[in-house]
């Protein structure tokens, strides 16, 4: 999709980090925007941020909920009539020891991270699929590559997002070459997610501050959000599969393939 001016692009999480910087790049490309978060002032001061002259139209959506992501496609077609660009972005961090995690700690880090992406796969593909073009790009992360020890529902939403993603690509080149995906697999950008438990339903675990002060530790020597959205928006305009935001990853990934064709163990990978 080479041309974005006037198209439609929908952004869920897009009240702060990596959603944030894709509503100001795709602004700045002429796409009208369709924003969604579940933190109503945040997404109150996107919207006012945007630059003068945007089109844009929000939401509150819980992308978990399946009937909020069909609400927020009616919103879409009702104000534009129509999309090109779904930005599947809403997530959770997600971490503690396996030993330590609850019931509700797995629904809500897979309810957001991987249903999330379900509904938006589910809900927007068959408005792209019926019109013959469009392009879907789904977050993961290098953790949906290979598994960090403390973040076991974070990394098995992120291995979903990434193995729905290839499927997806697959049966798009087969049925409806029109329609293209990508996978985003950042490794750490300075974003909020390390204090994203302040949204958990239960409220957030007891351990939340000991592990957000960890994961921040990574977080202040990531990239800038607004660089991932230029690698989005690239990814868009020559529909690019994967969308690799860092030089270390792919030695990583080799790192762990490499002990899976040795018959080995999981190496300890941090990146």
């Amino acid at each position: 999709m080479e041309n974005l001016d006037g198209r439609v692009a929908v952004i869920t999480g897009s009240a702060s980090g990596i959603g944030l910087a894709l509503a100001h790049r795709f602004a700045a490309e002429g796409m009208k925007l369709v924003l969604s978060d579940v933190e109503a002032d945040a997404l109150a001061a996107t919207v006012a941020g945007l630059p003068a002259g945007t089109e844009v139209v929000s939401t509150l959506c819980d992308v978990s909920k399946g009937e909020q992501v069909e609400a927020l496609r009616d919103l879409a077609v009702a104000s534009f009539g129509t999309v090109h660009l779904v930005c599947n972005n809403a997530g959770v961090g997600g971490g503690g020891a396996m030993t330590e995690l609850n019931l509700a700690d797995w629904e809500w880090v897979i309810g957001v991270n991987l249903w999330g992406v379900i509904n938006g796969v589910r809900v927007f593909l068959p408005l792209l699929t019926e019109q013959g073009e469009g392009h879907i790009v789904n977050t993961a992360s290098v953790a949906g590559l290979f598994a960090a020890p403390f973040m076991g529902a974070y990394n098995v939403s992120k291995y979903g997002v990434v193995a729905l993603s290839e499927t997806l690509f697959n049966e798009l080149a087969m049925a409806h070459p029109g329609v293209h995906v990508s996978v985003l697999c950042p490794s750490w950008v300075k974003t909020n997610i390390a204090n994203s438990a302040r949204n958990h339903p239960d409220g957030p675990p007891a351990d939340a501050g000991a592990i957000a002060e960890v994961i921040e530790t990574f977080i202040s020597k990531g990239i800038d959000p607004a660089d991932v959205a230029d690698q989005v928006a690239e990814a868009v305009k020559v529909n690019r599969f994967w969308i690799i935001t860092h030089e270390d990853t792919p030695a990583a990934v080799t790192q762990r393939m490499r002990s899976i064709l040795d018959d080995g163990t999981p190496p300890m990978l941090m990146h």
